[in-house]
């Protein structure tokens, strides 16, 4: 004779931690692209490590970019609360100033490329002006996609169109970028 078996739930099952797939998305890319810059970065280590290394100064621009990117993350912060707030033009206003802020970045670091070539510092060549360049170069491209990214935020809310979820995702991705340069500056600066 078989007995039957009652079964209790003690306890009910925990909801899975969920994230909407896009912001899934971002830290997927923001986490390859750590990794791509820890990559870069370790190699310069053991390069400079090996000898030939020309060292020299980081132009003075690269220091007023450094200012420039974390400012524009506080544009960017404000951005959000303005959105969570439902202040509309202020918002607007906030995106534009963040998008303008990244275009100076580049600018100066264009700028302080040029200040590079004046000094005889070049992609080719030396070393250690080749990972410069391609470091810096790198992070500029992902700057790139980043005010692209504002400028899709900024034509939805020309619209009146306010996606919290897209505009926290760009100011994560923004910050992001803000901290990935900051930790290379400190870098390229510490280990010339």
């Amino acid at each position: 004779m078989s007995e039957a078996v009652d079964f209790k739930i003690v306890e009910e099952p925990k909801r899975p931690l969920a994230m909407h797939p896009k912001k899934f998305g971002l830290w997927l890319f923001m986490a390859s692209v750590f990794i791509l810059f820890m990559a870069f970065t370790s190699a310069y280590i053991v390069r400079r490590a090996e000898g030939n290394w020309q060292i020299f100064e980081l132009p003075a621009l690269f220091t007023y970019s450094t200012i420039v990117i974390l400012l524009s993350s506080v544009t960017m912060q404000w951005t959000y609360f303005a959105v969570k707030r439902n202040q509309r033009a202020n918002a607007k206003n906030m995106i534009v100033l963040t998008s303008v802020a990244g275009v100076i970045f580049l600018a100066l670091q264009w700028m302080g490329w040029g200040s590079l070539i004046e000094s005889s510092i070049h992609l080719v060549g030396n070393p250690s002006g080749s990972f410069l360049y391609i470091i810096t170069g790198l992070h500029a491209a992902h700057i790139i996609s980043a005010i692209v990214f504002l400028l899709v935020v900024l034509a939805n809310a020309l619209r009146n169109r306010f996606n919290l979820n897209q505009i926290e995702m760009c100011t994560t991705y923004w910050h992001f970028l803000g901290v990935l340069w900051l930790y290379l500056f400190v870098f390229l600066t510490l280990l010339r």
